[in-house]
């Protein structure tokens, strides 16, 4: 697929979301999506529309592909095993896990199956799954519902880890994820999902490993993922009033990491500041600092700094939560703090 070249509208993110899922099963017949409440349940009154998942993204694709759009017990481990195997014997399954706190409840038909097992048969099988799942806080959906886990997955070597930052995006990324011969975490923030951009109309595929800058600059680089695209868009704004040139990266793809773009935009301006949802440890912030010290070390003019959630649980209190999560304010603060 080529870049899209038709008229666009504007639509949420969500909308967005389902137009793709919309163009790939209508494209390819082999494509199913599976989940909990995705269909609702098939029995809801006469003229009542289904449920279409946690947040009704997948609203209206029971209707059109009734025989595809599968309802699944409450059994994580079950789902994803049964996506691997179906993924393995030719059908291009489209899972959603509600929210990527719930991993750790079916990791290992990633962790120790999908991801391996194209290396472990010399090339010769493939896993064509899709995982679609919520990221992120900002909902007051508490401790259990609101992380941000995917360095988890960008750590395992056989997957690959998408998060877009906006609907056009989220569009092509998943359409690129579900016609991907590999296993693709295509993460949705939560801080996105209802947000509106302009969205071709057309059937286009955004390049999974590949990053993009969104705002041209040359005193400071703000590196953002998901939803901290928008802080990291948000800040350099702020920074402008003050004289302050920041150019802002849209990672988009965790896993391939597109490590030159990275050292470009490093390159270009000599200070970077990272902006992550997920906690400060072992995460995609900490992993980008090392990047640069190891590979951009010439490039630089004071440290890398990172931008992330507490090192803590994510609070139910909407105060204690704002406090939890990165912000422009922040991300102003380290950029003036390179200065």
């Amino acid at each position: 697929m080529t870049a899209p070249t038709k008229s666009a509208r504007t639509i949420p993110t969500a909308f967005a979301i389902a137009e793709a899922l919309r163009i790939a099963m209508a494209s390819d017949p082999d494509v199913i999506l599976m989940g909990e409440d995705v269909a609702g349940g098939g029995s809801r009154p006469e003229g009542t529309d289904e449920m279409g998942g946690i947040l009704s993204v997948t609203r209206g694709l029971v209707r059109e592909f009734p025989d595809r759009v599968l309802d699944t017990p409450i059994s994580e481990m079950g789902i994803l095993g049964t996506a691997v195997g179906a993924a393995l014997t030719g059908l291009r399954p489209v899972v959603e896990l509600m929210f990527m706190d719930f991993i750790g409840t079916c990791l290992d038909p990633l962790l120790n199956q999908a991801s391996k097992f194209r290396y472990m048969f010399g090339g010769k099988a493939r896993v064509p799954l899709t995982v679609r799942t919520v990221t992120g806080a900002g909902l007051q959906a508490a401790a259990q519902h609101s992380q941000s886990l995917y360095w988890i997955t960008a750590g395992i070597p056989g997957l690959k880890t998408v998060i877009p930052s906006n609907a056009a995006d989220a569009k092509g990324l998943l359409l690129a994820a579900i016609r991907s011969d590999d296993p693709v975490i295509f993460c949705e923030p939560k801080g996105i999902l209802f947000l509106s951009t302009d969205v071709p109309e057309e059937d286009y595929e955004v390049p999974i490993g590949t990053a993009k800058v969104v705002r041209a600059g040359s005193d400071v680089s703000l590196v953002g993922m998901g939803a901290t695209v928008g802080m990291a868009l948000a800040a350099a704004d702020e920074l402008e009033r003050d004289g302050i040139s920041a150019e802002v990266l849209d990672l988009r793809s965790l896993a391939p990491l597109d490590e030159d773009a990275i050292l470009a935009t490093l390159a270009k301006t000599g200070r970077l500041v990272v902006v992550d949802e997920a906690t400060p440890r072992c995460g995609i912030a900490s992993d980008i600092a090392a990047l640069c010290v190891d590979k951009g070390f010439d490039f630089l003019n004071g440290p890398v700094k990172r931008v992330t959630a507490a090192m803590c649980p994510v609070p139910f209190s909407r105060v204690l939560e704002e406090a939890y999560m990165p912000s422009a304010a922040r991300v102003v603060e380290a950029a003036r703090g390179l200065l």
